[in-house]
């Protein structure tokens, strides 16, 4: 059990699925959408499927919660009894959530923080979010959680594939992505997070299909004699496609210890679109 009164906080980017937020009881910041006539907040009042049918109108932007609905949290999470926060953010090469949480952090006189940037982005980060929680439902205690999440940080690693370049151009986050890849190439790049949290391309393939049996090669490659790993599916308007990624991960990995499946948030699929095919892997025990 949770002796020692830690709460797990996530922002939204870490797509942790939503029975799983429930059933460890996280608390999760979440980010904003912005539309020249309206903000949303990811998670809570616009679905993935609503910013799809407005992309071919507007491509929205998104932000960091505002200091005030973040200190907001962490009161809520003292008010609940909690003694310490284990936030856990996506990449900081990739959104400032990370330094806003660390600052606001600092300023908790009554909680003991640790903020981890997983330097990941989706279920890559997620998932260590619900390690830790597992590894405190185990009674593993405050110091071993932390020293363990920054070792797993290193093992643990998300391949996407998505249809198009522009929305990530857009967006300004395109990172080391080399643009100029040609759609009329039919390239597709497979991305991930570099060691320093932000996107580059793994390898590149030509056509979808190419492109998606490289990826599952790449999972084996990482995978390799691992004793213990966990995988993990994630798409934007792709569920099709999806689903038959994971029957076939299954089916490669059948010694895989948890398997996870969902739909990325609306804050990242603006910056993705439609199309988006991604697979995680987190090695646990080489």
């Amino acid at each position: 059990m949770n002796k020692e009164k830690i709460a797990i906080l996530v922002d939204s980017g870490t797509d942790v699925p939503a029975e799983l937020m429930e059933q460890y009881h996280m608390y999760m910041i979440p980010l904003k959408i912005i539309y020249s006539d309206r903000e949303y907040i990811d998670k809570v009042d616009i679905t993935p499927e609503e910013i799809y049918e407005k992309l071919p109108t507007e491509i929205p932007g998104t932000s960091l919660p505002d200091g005030e609905t973040i200190t907001a949290i962490f009161d809520q999470i003292k008010a609940d009894g909690y003694e310490k926060v284990l936030a856990i953010t996506i990449s900081s090469g990739l959104s400032g959530t990370y330094n806003v949480v660390r600052l606001i952090a600092e300023q908790q006189t009554a909680l003991e923080t640790y903020i981890l940037d997983t330097k990941n982005i989706g279920i890559g980060a997620g998932f260590s979010a619900i390690q830790a929680a597992q590894w405190l439902e185990d009674g593993m205690d405050w110091q071993t959680v932390i020293k363990q999440l920054e070792t797993l940080v290193k093992q643990t690693k998300v391949f996407f594939n998505v249809a198009t370049l522009e929305y990530l151009q857009k967006g300004g986050r395109i990172g080391l992505v080399a643009s100029i890849l040609g759609t009329a190439l039919k390239l597709n790049p497979i991305i991930s997070c570099n060691e320093e949290g932000i996107y580059y391309t793994v390898a590149k393939a030509r056509g979808r299909k190419k492109s998606l049996d490289k990826t599952v090669a790449l999972i084996k490659e990482r995978v390799g004699n691992a004793k213990v790993f966990n995988l993990a599916v994630a798409h934007g308007a792709a569920e099709e496609e999806a689903h038959a990624m994971e029957a076939r991960l299954r089916q490669e990995f059948p010694q895989v210890q948890q398997m996870y499946f969902g739909q990325i948030s609306p804050a990242l699929v603006v910056h993705t679109g439609p199309g988006l095919l991604g697979v995680g892997v987190q090695i646990l025990e080489a």
